[in-house]
């Protein structure tokens, strides 16, 4: 980025020069043209700015029915990261590490959990092939192609011929995005033949992967205007049809094509659906998708969530004893119950079925979190050891959730602890990515804690990571 800036800048300072051999237009199609080549530049670089959704019971279930594909990739247990994103579009993605990004629209779009198996395949077919490092070299090669043609295209004008400036621009970007379109779509064939392999040797059938690309075809035909001819080199992926007879070619030969559903794994994605829908939709939405007689645990999830986000607390409560009901033990709508009446403002309430939820689910740490969230808002001095002990296993289990570290410090406030409670604040605000804040609560938690001791390292190491990160950000 830094020498596309400073390639930005001279073109400035050049046509500034020179404005008397320049008309006006000229000049205002070289801004265009100089705007259009920078923003081309940064949207090839990746965008992870987005909403991550935390939910104790969707990371298990994705973990679950992609367990044997990541074997499959040759990834160790554990090492696959599947993040759920809070955008309604159909999308998947990986990012640098074994990471997979899902978005919310592709779980609500999807009608099985194979739908979702066939795309966390092909997604580890781009962790496979280190196409997320990959495509950043790619994104370079191209803004080499752009600003070089910049630099043509100035040198034209500048020599008085502003029509072939801009004619030496435009070729330049659509040479530059045909790069970047030819290596995605390079990278998309080897994908798709990569998740063939992943779930054939997982024994999953590819049913769900193909169903779901016709649910891809019909949305590509759904956005694409009757006048516009596309062809495969104005995408960044083959075309949906091409690329489902490749693959259906392939999949059809599996001997697991004509294995069946696993009515367990269906009814948790069903169930997981209904709370995403839920939470996620307008809850008007969420009534008319599900309603009243529908009792479904889908429905139940979905419409405790809705009645819940719209402020009725006795109708959520309705449906989610009804929900408990049909599993009084289940971890997963214990927690539900637990949260509805934390955030009615019934913490003491919600502690009783939280701490059973923990229990259950084998101290799983998105739910302790809640549980010490719970347990630090009743303001009851005689509940601050069990929270403190609860959100330290969170914290120590699941680094990356800054709520607990929050609760955390409160905790730590409340007890007298001052130093500690900055040291968990300044976890909370390095997950946050406010440098600043973390770097000034890490200094303050140094001089209270007993230097060499493990907390006052830690503290170390967040205050040179933050007052990095702090530099780096003054820079841009």
């Amino acid at each position: 980025m830094g020498l596309a800036l400073a390639a930005a800048f001279t073109l400035r300072s050049a046509a500034a020069s020179d404005r008397s051999r320049m008309s006006r237009p000229a000049l205002r199609r070289l801004r265009l043209a100089c705007a259009g080549a920078m923003a081309m530049i940064v949207a090839a670089q990746p965008v992870l700015a987005q909403s991550v959704l935390r939910d104790a019971e969707t990371e298990k279930f994705l973990s679950d029915i992609s367990a044997g594909l990541a074997k499959s990739a040759q990834l160790q247990p554990g090492a696959l990261k599947l993040f759920l994103i809070g955008d309604s579009s159909v999308n998947a993605f990986v990012a640098e590490g074994q990471a997979i990004y899902i978005n919310s629209g592709t779980i609500e779009q999807a009608d099985t959990y194979n739908e979702l198996q066939g795309v966390i395949a092909h997604e580890l077919g781009h962790i496979e092939g280190g196409d997320a490092a990959r495509s950043g070299l790619a994104g370079v090669a191209a803004t080499r192609v752009s600003l070089l043609s910049l630099l043509l295209g100035a040198a034209a004008i500048a020599a008085g011929a502003p029509e072939a400036g801009m004619a030496a621009f435009m070729a330049g970007q659509s040479a530059a995005e045909g790069k970047m379109l030819a290596y995605s779509r390079q990278q998309e064939g080897s994908a798709d033949a990569s998740a063939v392999r992943h779930l054939n040797d997982a024994h999953v059938t590819g049913r769900g992967m193909i169903s779901f690309f016709s649910k891809l075809k019909r949305e590509e035909y759904r956005l694409t205007p009757s006048y516009t001819k596309i062809t495969t080199f104005d995408v960044d992926h083959p075309m949906t049809q091409d690329r489902e007879q490749v693959l259906r070619d392939s999949l059809e030969k599996s001997p697991w094509w004509n294995t069946p559903l696993d009515p367990a794994l269906q009814a948790r994605f069903l169930r997981i659906k209904g709370k995403l829908i839920g939470y996620m939709d307008d809850p008007t939405i969420v009534l008319n998708k599900y309603p009243e007689r529908d009792q479904s645990p889908a429905a139940l999830y979905a419409r405790a969530y809705a009645w819940h986000r719209g402020g009725y607390p006795q109708q959520a409560a309705r449906e989610i004893d009804k929900l408990v009901a049909t599993s009084p033990h289940d971890p997963y709508l214990l927690e539900l119950k637990g949260q509805v009446l934390l955030e009615s403002g019934h913490p003491k309430e919600a502690i009783p079925p939280l701490r059973e939820a923990v229990a259950n689910s084998g101290n799983t740490p998105l739910i302790g979190s809640l549980l010490g969230h719970a347990l630090v808002s009743t303001d009851d001095p005689a509940n601050l050891a069990e929270a403190s002990k609860v959100l330290k296993v969170a914290t120590q289990r699941d680094y990356e959730n800054p709520d607990a570290w929050y609760n955390l410090g409160l905790t730590y406030a409340r007890q007298g602890d001052e130093a500690r409670a900055q040291l968990a604040t300044a976890e909370q605000q390095s997950l946050e990515g406010k440098p600043g804040l973390a770097l000034a609560s890490a200094e303050m938690a140094m001089r209270g804690i007993p230097a060499g001791t493990p907390d006052y390292l830690r503290a170390q190491d967040i205050a040179l990571t933050a007052r990095d990160a702090a530099q780096k950000k003054r820079k841009r």
